[in-house]
């Protein structure tokens, strides 16, 4: 396996799934299909920069507490790195690394001319103040100051982060270089050159590869039964849009509860209970209370994972009853897992196909605020959903062509790309 010897990295725990082992494995499996060149697999097993800062803050009560944060920047031989900001308390250099990765070769596979990085600090959000979280943040954002800009490194929301953050990354870049940059980050408000359309990009991006998957075996969204683990903002915006669409949402779950409904539940309905709730499921009216392992379980034509990594796994796989899985989430399916359901002809999406309406439209959002021009969420929506349609076709043909999983087909398509991009630009000095 390309080993990411290089990085000074913690220790995997021995109970848990690396997701970085498993990026990695992945990358030798296209590399093997590919038959890359040694040196060049080395090359692309390895981030170029791994950066962790210190955070020192002084909380609302006037303690002093000192946080470690991180960003990988993994490759920018296509373009600048791009890639989220996470705020969870499982956030590891480890993890971040392997996400890194992952953006690489989403954005090689969308035709994006960007490289991948990742950022995160182990934190709960929900454990400090809104006062706290913008020290964080701009204390975080002055560390990596060199290290960010639009033409190095383009931070975006991710799990624990939104706009509000983005907002504060922004404007302490700004006041460092002087004047406003609006391209130093994507995912912002509009008001200070966000996008039309950026909010449900990545649930949008699921909609369409769950639109494209029933189609390619000749079915419809209509009446179609969906399950959805997660119901942030990724989760949310697909269930909303799917529902819109005409399919039948039997269950979807935060990470504390969910809900179950045969005959499908109103999204609409739940939305604005949610909203009216602290985002609290609980209590919906005409469901039934359902767990997130139970939910994973569930007869449907498309289970969802849009939450975390390392939710199908080979504990569980034997008794997933999806006909098609799409990974919302970076890294839901595990590799032995992926591995048991292919067997049984499941089909997987993968995650650097399925949620790439994201960095799509952060692509999109970038070259909007570089020529300060700006475009109506319908032109964004038709530019994105273009891009989508495009990456999930040349998946599926790359699949039929070499006879591979759609996994192994789509990252021979993104290391591929930079595998030729390397080759072609050659080794400095």
């Amino acid at each position: 396996m390309g080993s990411p010897s290089l990085l000074p990295l913690e220790p995997a725990s021995p109970a848990h799934i690396c997701p970085l082992d498993q990026t990695c494995s992945y990358l030798d499996e296209a590399a093997r299909e590919l038959q890359l060149d040694a040196g060049l697999q080395a090359i692309l097993s390895h981030p170029r920069k791994v950066v962790t800062v210190s955070i020192p803050i002084k909380l609302d009560n006037g303690t002093v507490q000192v946080l470690a944060g991180h960003r990988v920047q993994h490759c920018d031989v296509l373009g600048p790195y791009k890639g989220g900001t996470r705020y969870h308390p499982a956030v590891t250099l480890r993890e971040v690394s392997a996400l890194a990765m992952l953006m690489t070769w989403k954005c090689a596979l969308l035709g994006i001319p960007y490289g991948g990085a990742k950022g995160g600090i182990a934190i709960n959000p929900n454990d400090y103040s809104v006062s706290e979280l913008e020290r964080i943040t701009r204390r975080y954002t002055n560390e990596l100051i060199k290290d960010i800009g639009p033409s190095v490194d383009i931070p975006a929301p991710d799990v624990g982060t939104s706009a509000r953050e983005m907002a504060w990354m922004m404007d302490t870049y700004s006041m460092n270089v002087g004047h406003a940059v609006p391209g130093v980050v994507t995912g912002k408000p509009i008001s200070i050159g966000g996008s039309l359309g950026r909010e449900m990009a990545t649930g949008r991006g699921v909609m369409i590869t769950v639109r494209e998957a029933l189609a390619a075996q000749g079915k419809s969204l209509a009446g179609a039964r969906i399950v959805i683990q997660g119901f942030g903002n990724v989760g949310r915006s697909a269930a909303q849009l799917l529902y819109e669409a005409g399919a039948r949402i039997l269950a979807v779950s935060t990470s504390t509860n969910g809900l179950f409904a045969d005959a499908g539940l109103d999204i609409p309905a739940l939305l604005t209970y949610a909203a009216e709730n602290h985002k609290s499921l609980v209590g919906f009216p005409g469901s039934t209370p359902i767990s997130n392992d139970d939910l994973l379980l569930l007869p449907c034509d498309v289970l969802i994972p849009a939450a975390l990594e390392n939710q199908i796994t080979e504990a569980n796989v034997a008794q997933i009853k999806a006909q098609i899985i799409v990974e919302a989430a970076n890294g839901p399916v595990t590799l032995a897992a992926d591995q048991a359901l292919e067997a049984r002809g499941v089909t997987v999406f993968p995650d650097i196909l399925a949620n790439a309406g994201g960095v799509v439209v952060s692509y999109l959002e970038w070259v909007q605020g570089l020529s300060y021009v700006f475009w109506d969420e319908e032109r964004v929506n038709r530019e994105m959903e273009s891009l989508m349609v495009h990456a999930f076709q040349r998946v599926l043909q790359q699949s039929q062509n070499r006879q591979v999983p759609l996994r192994l087909a789509a990252y021979t398509l993104a290391v591929g790309r930079v595998a030729q991009a390397v080759s072609d630009r050659g080794l400095y000095p």
